[in-house]
């Protein structure tokens, strides 16, 4: 759901969209922090915002990282 999101802000699409790890913080809702793979030897990280279900909004795009490799430690920002 986050992907065009992204695709937006990047400027370009990705053919390889595959999340390979993630964690999640608790706030006013929840934020995941995930790696994703998008081709090659490229990763970014991604920090997904998931509002609580009452107020019914979808999940979005916060922020994101990219320039990053596999061995890249997945952590919160």
């Amino acid at each position: 759901k986050v992907k065009p999101q992204l695709e937006e802000k990047e400027g370009k699409t990705f053919d390889v969209f595959t999340a390979v790890e993630f964690k999640t913080q608790v706030v006013a809702g929840t934020n995941y922090f995930i790696k994703v793979h998008v081709g090659n030897d490229e990763f970014l990280h991604l920090r997904v915002f998931r509002s609580l279900p009452h107020e019914n909004k979808p999940l979005s795009l916060h922020s994101y990282q990219s320039s990053k490799t596999k061995h890249d430690e997945l952590t919160y920002f």
